[in-house]
């Protein structure tokens, strides 16, 4: 099992970001959902966390087969599904993936929203992820393909006409107000001798 920690900071607060995450959710199901594929809930239901207290608990099947490369579409069933499940007791959440037809492989995303930059070293309160294995995603600077490339969502540009926030500049983290930080921890597990080495590297990449 590989694990390691992700940290990516936004100009907002962890209330904004709340609301925004359940609005783009309800947004991508949408999206990806027609031609006999897309997102299915199996369950739905309140639940209550006995150090984090009341939240949700979901169960999703998504449908991939068509979003396969051909490559992959050769050797993987023609109908196939990931299976999500999601404890979100906000600001605290933990979801997991598994492939249905692959028992061996699982991800699972341990997240927490704070409003700092990112300095908690121990955000989860267990033992602090070793340096090495922690990782800044940076929405400014870092490289974006070009065919995900929006000018309108260039955040070197942007400007909120809501709040007046942005364009971001290139310490921003530093000195931005308000600003949040999403902790991911996530471990990737292939249990398979001989490729979990090379697969749960691909999968953190």
């Amino acid at each position: 099992m590989l694990v390691k920690e992700y940290r990516i900071c936004m100009p907002l607060t962890v209330d904004e970001y709340k609301i925004g995450q359940l609005y783009m959710i309800s947004k991508h199901s949408c999206e990806q959902s027609g031609g006999g594929e897309g997102v299915e809930v199996v369950r739905n239901e309140s639940n209550v966390h006995p150090q984090h207290g009341p939240g949700q608990v979901t169960e999703k099947r998504i449908y991939l087969s068509s979003k396969l490369p051909s490559w992959a579409q050769a050797f993987v069933p023609r109908i196939f599904y990931v299976t999500e499940k999601a404890w979100n007791f906000y600001p605290y959440t933990i979801t997991g993936a598994s492939l249905s037809f692959l028992p061996k492989f699982s991800i699972r995303i341990e997240t927490r929203f704070e409003n700092n930059n990112g300095d908690n070293d121990n955000v989860f309160g267990d033992t602090p992820t070793p340096a090495e294995s922690v990782s800044f995603l940076d929405i400014l600077n870092d490289p974006i393909p070009e065919k995900h490339y929006k000018e309108e969502e260039d955040l070197s540009r942007w400007q909120s006409n809501k709040t007046g926030r942005g364009p971001l500049e290139e310490s921003w983290r530093d000195d931005h107000k308000p600003i949040m930080c999403s902790y991911k921890k996530v471990q990737c597990s292939f249990e398979v001798y001989g490729f979990q080495t090379r697969t749960e590297e691909f999968i953190h990449r």
